[in-house]
């Protein structure tokens, strides 16, 4: 099970060229970018580490792909995103991001059910990671 955050994340894994033209599309928007990295991958993990300083004023996708390409480089078992941000309405607003690299295992997340008070249910994802079950035997 691979991790589906951001777009495209049902989809195989984006190629250089497919990046550069992601890149490209955020460029022609003027949309600032970034590039973020992170082992803990949970939904609700909003911050991941930055790799270097936000990209402003950029107008070469091949320099951003660089950036890209030397965090992958520096990070190879981490997940690393790009993030295209709005600051046309006087705040930063991620508008698209997009996954560059997975680790090559990807423990993933069960998502467990419990009918708590007045029959209502209460969900709760819960890291593989911390599971003593190898792929294959979990269920």
């Amino acid at each position: 099970m691979k991790l589906t955050q951001g777009c495209f994340s049902f989809l195989p894994d984006l190629t250089d060229e497919q990046i550069t033209k992601q890149i490209q599309y955020a460029l022609n928007k003027s949309w600032a970018l970034s590039i973020e990295y992170t082992d803990d991958p949970h939904p609700r993990n909003n911050y991941w580490e930055m790799w270097g300083l936000p990209l402003f004023d950029m107008k070469d996708p091949a320099a951003v792909l660089f950036e890209i390409n030397m965090c992958k480089k520096a990070k190879p078992n981490f997940y690393v995103k790009c993030v295209a941000f709005d600051n046309t309405r006087g705040t930063e607003s991620a508008v698209l991001s997009f996954i560059v690299q997975r680790p090559a295992y990807e423990p993933g997340f069960r998502l467990s059910r419990q009918e708590v008070q007045g029959r209502n249910l209460v969900y709760t994802l819960e890291a593989y990671s911390v599971s003593a079950k190898p792929e294959g035997e979990r269920y």
